[in-house]
Formats: structure tokens, C-alpha cells, sequence
């Protein structure tokens, strides 16, 4: 703690110019990555961080790199060692169990010095295409983590600014597509140096001291804030329970995720204890996304509106117990972490026993991904592209639930834009549309999800990376639950069974028998045979039949609802020309 007086406006004048730090990092690294999954997608974490290892920036993508990016780093210099590293070193990191994430979230970070003295820390997390694994795009049934990828556990991949030539031989000769691999990696060396420099000329321009003491007011600031708004919501102890898919096991055998989150006076918990073992398939969670959850959850009820910073989360505590699959260690596969997404929907269902006015319905509960892999036929190279989809997200007090945004995991993630990803993969997007009915019913109707249909111009590699099908999300206060995500699989051809690996089977949960419906699977497809992305709805808030008629009229001319389901649902009979019938509508209504 610095004794250093500073005054409240350089205070904000420093804390302003952090955050355009980590701001000045992220543009770096999207205008200068190799792959759509960075600069489209945005699917990175860039955080600055003091020399005492406190968050004092970042510059959000996806939010649960964020939180794992805290953890992360922790983990790395206590395995380097603080006394080992050097000006200009560059460190990688991809360890689950440490890094908090899948194999292929490969965080950077750097060590700043000015004049020999080491003054704080830069990282940049982000998505590389391939790193080793066994298989192409993600790894689906993987029973060990070495099956995943090559492993660093905070290795110099830069010493004293130079680049070590056996690391990066090491990283392109594991890599099928070794050029956009380390163009990526060079990105995020260009993004945590520019953090770098950054973080210099602020220590050059104020002084450590006076950086440093305001970077203590910053903390200090961010912790009153929060404690003030824990102690501004309930006491209480509150519980949920949800379900993820397995892979490839009995449709009811799913993966059980428990929540539990106590508030008492200006403190916040989150216990996981009860939820399933370990598996031996990769959907366990590192204890670094599973403190992330909490921290995601816990940052939307209390500073949703500041920029993060270390003391902001003070009042919060995380359980993972060692025995259950949120606390992953060594062996345990982790590459599809979207059980993590799952949960985060758990906890704000234990929160809405407590807070229905401040916490919605569920969301979808999923990022829906799908992504294409296999010889690009234009240039005879690999080629890896993926989409995140969005999903819709729940009614609340006094609003509906917005349509097709990306899961709050995700915050400022977009999907890939027609033009582009057709421009990378040998495919074409027969449909792009909102789902019609897939909105949980309720007086405030739950948001919409999308469906996305890709078609295949050549042979083509597929895999969709989805966690949660078989179960539905939830509604509050007399709301249903939205439509559940689903992927479809259309084709003609005799040995498309033969040549699609299912690992989660929903045919059975389907009527129509004219395309197979899955939820996560790999597969080789041929031209003309089509991928379905159907993505869920977010869940309803209210009685369904509370909700005003000419709401449910608006919501069928806007093809959201159709008048099967406004009669059905909502108990209101809307006419062929876009009129509610009153008479009609009361006496349904009543009934």
C-alpha cells in the first residue's frame, strides 16, 4: 500500500489512461491476427495487471478469459519464478488446470521493467486454430489432456526480446497450419508490447510513486464499490440445479451442475459442491473458469457499468470442490469448457430465488457453435473457421428478453458476417433467420434464437461444439422455458451415417424423421448435404396469459409467433389479417 498523497483527478486521469491501454492492445491485436476466430469473432481477454498481480485494466472479449486471465498468470510466475524473468521476456501459457481453459486459449503476457525495476504485467489471451491436438477444430472426445494439445506452462517464447527459435519451432511443427499460428502469435507479442510501452511512459510521465498510489485509490475504490452494492442486496442462501449433455453416453445420463450462492452483509459466495465427479470426457471445468463464473455473475449485480479492475471482487469467494468436475486436474480433458457456459445460467437461477426483479430468465444457456474444417479447394491449404451463434436471451420485470445475442460468457463476441465466412469456407448459407416460437412464453416473452443453414459446395469437415440440448432452460414468475438448441443434419446420401459421429443423440426428442437431430457431433460432409444451427430461446417471465393481446399481435406480424402458438400459448386469437379477436381471445382466456 503506497503512503504517496494523489489527488482524485489524476487519479481518474491515470485510471483513464490504463484503460486506453488495454484498449490500444486489443486494436493492435485485431489488425494485425491471422484468423477470423481473433480479429471477427473476438474471441481474446486482454488484461493489464500491477506487479503485485492486481487487475488495473482490460479490455473485454470474452469475459471468461478475463477472470482466467487473473488466475492464469498467478499460476505462471509462481511456476517461473518472479526472480527468473527478464526485460522483453514473453511467456506462454496453455496449461488447463493453470491457464483456465482449453489448450488452444493460449495466454501471453510479458513482464514490464523500467530501468531494471519490474513494475507490472501485460496479457493477451486468444483463440489459436491448432496447437497439436489430435484432431482438427476441437476435440470432442478426448479421455486425456494430452490427446488436446502440446502443453506450455509458462515457457519464454521471447528471452530478453528476442525470439527463442526452438519454441517456435516447436509451436509451428505441432501446428497443421503453422503460418496462421504464429502470425496469431505475433499478434499477441505486438499486443502485450504495445501494453508495455504503455505502462512505461505512464510510470515516465507521473512517477512510480504517484502511479503507484493511484493505482491503490483504483483498488480501494473498486472494492467500496462492490461491498456497497453486495450489501445493497439480499441476505439469504439460495440453490439451483442444472444439466449439461454428455458425450457419448445414455441420453439421460447428463452432467449435473449445482450452484449455491450465499450473500451475508457485504459478502458473496459461490459453492459448486455436489455437482458431478471428474469424467473422462472433455467437459470438465479448470478451477480458474469455474472462479471466472462467479466473477462474471458477480459483476453483473454489482458494477456492471465500471471498468473491471482486482478490488471490485474482493467481496466475492468461489468454491470448487476438488472432487467435482469444476475443479479439473490432471489428466481430466477439458477442451469443450461450454459445460462452463452452462453453469454460469445455474448460478443466476439460484440468484432469482432471491432477486427476481434484478435477475431474467434463463438465456439459451449455450454458445451454439459450429465450425468447418479441411482443405480450402481455391488454395489447397487448411483451413479451419468457426461461428459463435446467438442465442435468446430471458424476460425480466417489465421487458422481454432481447433476440439472438450472444451469450453474456461471450459479452462483446460477434459471429463471423455471411460475406467473410463464406469467403473462407467452401459453403453457402442457405438461411439466416430468427427461430419462430423458440421464445419462452410468459408475460414478458423470452427472446428468439436463430436458425443458420449451411450448405456444403465441397467436401467439407463439421463439428458443432454444444452443451446443453436435452434439458430446457427455465422461466420465472409462471414463464416457460424457451425452445431447446438442436442441431439438424439433412442428407440424401446412403453412407451419411457412416460417416457422421454423433456424440449426443436427440433424434428421440424429435417428431420429424426426415433429418437427423443432434446436439454435438463431427462428421465429413459432401456437397448439397446441410447443417441446421437451431439455437435456443431465452425463457419466459410472467403468466403467458397475462401478456397484453396486442403484444402477442405484434409479436405474430412480426413473425416471432405464430398464430398456432399466440392461441396455444398465450391464449390469443389473432385473425389471418392481423386483428386480435376479442371476443375469441376472453373467452380462451377464460377457459
Amino acid at each position: 500500500m503506497s503512503t504517496h498523497d494523489v489527488d482524485p483527478a489524476t487519479v481518474e486521469v491515470i485510471r483513464n489512461y490504463l484503460t486506453s491501454a488495454a484498449t490500444e492492445m486489443q486494436r493492435t491485436l485485431i489488425r494485425t491476427a491471422y484468423n477470423t476466430i481473433i480479429y471477427e469473432i473476438l474471441d481474446f481477454g486482454i488484461s493489464v495487471f500491477d506487479r503485485d498481480l492486481n487487475l488495473i485494466a482490460d479490455s473485454p472479449g470474452l469475459a471468461l478469459f478475463l477472470g482466467a486471465n487473473d488466475y492464469g498468470i498467478k499460476k505462471a510466475i509462481d511456476h517461473v519464478g518472479e526472480e527468473n524473468m527478464n526485460p522483453g521476456d514473453v511467456l506462454i501459457m496453455n496449461y488447463p488446470y493453470w491457464s483456465g481453459t482449453h489448450t488452444q486459449d493460449v495466454l501471453l503476457f510479458a513482464p514490464v521493467f523500467l530501468d531494471e525495476e519490474l513494475i507490472g504485467y501485460t496479457t493477451c489471451r486468444a483463440h489459436w486454430l491448432d496447437l497439436g491436438a489430435k484432431d482438427s477444430g476441437y476435440v470432442l472426445d478426448s479421455t486425456d489432456v494430452h490427446q488436446e494439445g502440446v502443453l506450455f506452462p509458462g515457457t519464454k517464447v521471447y528471452k530478453e526480446g528476442e525470439p527463442d527459435p526452438e519454441i517456435m519451432d516447436l509451436i509451428r511443427f505441432n501446428s497443421r497450419m503453422p503460418d496462421k499460428v504464429t502470425g496469431d502469435l505475433n499478434a499477441q507479442v505486438a499486443a502485450v508490447r504495445t501494453g508495455e510501452q504503455r505502462l512505461q511512459e505512464l510510470y515516465e510521465k507521473y512517477g512510480g510513486a504517484t502511479v503507484e498510489a493511484a493505482i491503490d485509490k483504483i483498488l480501494e475504490h473498486g472494492e467500496e464499490t462492490s461491498r456497497s452494492a453486495v450489501a445493497d442486496l439480499p441476505d439469504g442462501t439460495w440453490s439451483a440445479t442444472g444439466y449439461a449433455d454428455g458425450v457419448n453416453r445414455d441420453p439421460d445420463d447428463l452432467i449435473k451442475l449445482c450452484a449455491e450462492v450465499t450473500i451475508n452483509g457485504e459478502e458473496f459466495s459461490v459453492d459448486f459442491s455436489g455437482s458431478s465427479p471428474e469424467v473422462d470426457e472433455p467437459l470438465n471445468i479448470p478451477p480458474g473458469m469455474s472462479e471466472t463464473i462467479g466473477k462474471l455473475c458477480f459483476k453483473t449485480l454489482t458494477t456492471p457499468d465500471e471498468d473491471s479492475n482486482g478490488g471490485q471482487y474482493a467481496p466475492l469467494s468461489v468454491n470448487a470442490p476438488e472432487d467435482t468436475i469444476f475443479n479439473a486436474s490432471y489428466p481430466a480433458p477439458t477442451f469443450t469448457v461450454w459445460t462452463g457456459i452452462v453453469a454460469i445460467d445455474v448460478v443466476y437461477q439460484a440468484l432469482a430465488k432471491g432477486m427476481p426483479d434484478r435477475v431474467p430468465a434463463s438465456t439459451g444457456g449455450d454458445l451454439a457453435d459450429i465450425m468447418l474444417y479441411g482443405e480450402n479447394p481455391e488454395t489447397g491449404r487448411p483451413f479451419v473457421e468457426a461461428n459463435n451463434e446467438g442465442v435468446g436471451w430471458g424476460g425480466g420485470v417489465g421487458h422481454d428478453g432481447a433476440n439472438a445475442l450472444m451469450h453474456i460468457s461471450e459479452t462483446m463476441v460477434r459471429n463471423i458476417p455471411v460475406e467473410v465466412f463464406e469467403n473462407k469456407a467452401p459453403i453457402r448459407f442457405d438461411e439466416l433467420s430468427l427461430r419462430v416460437d423458440s421464445g419462452g412464453p410468459g408475460e414478458h416473452r423470452g427472446g428468439l434464437g436463430i436458425r443458420r443453414d449451411y450448405r456444403m459446395l465441397e467436401p467439407v469437415g463439421a463439428l458443432s461444439i454444444i452443451q446443453k440440448t436435452r434439458t430446457e432452460n427455465w422461466g420465472l414468475d409462471g414463464g416457460e422455458p424457451g425452445a431447446k438448441n438442436v442441431v439438424a443434419l439433412d442428407s440424401d446420401e446412403d453412407d451419411f451415417d457412416e460417416r457422421i459421429q454423433v456424440l449426443v443423440d436427440n433424434d428421440d426428442l424429435y417428431n420429424d424423421k426426415s433429418v437427423k437431430y443432434v446436439g454435438m457431433f463431427r462428421g465429413n460432409f459432401k456437397p448439397g448435404e446441410v447443417i441446421s444451427n437451431r439455437t435456443a430461446g431465452g425463457g419466459g417471465y410472467g403468466d403467458p396469459f397475462e401478456r397484453d393481446p396486442d403484444a402477442v399481435r405484434e409479436d405474430v406480424l412480426d413473425g416471432y409467433v405464430t398464430p398456432e402458438a399466440a392461441r396455444e400459448q398465450y391464449g390469443v386469437v389473432v385473425s389471418k389479417d392481423g386483428v386480435v379477436d376479442e371476443a375469441a381471445t376472453a373467452k380462451l382466456r377464460e377457459s
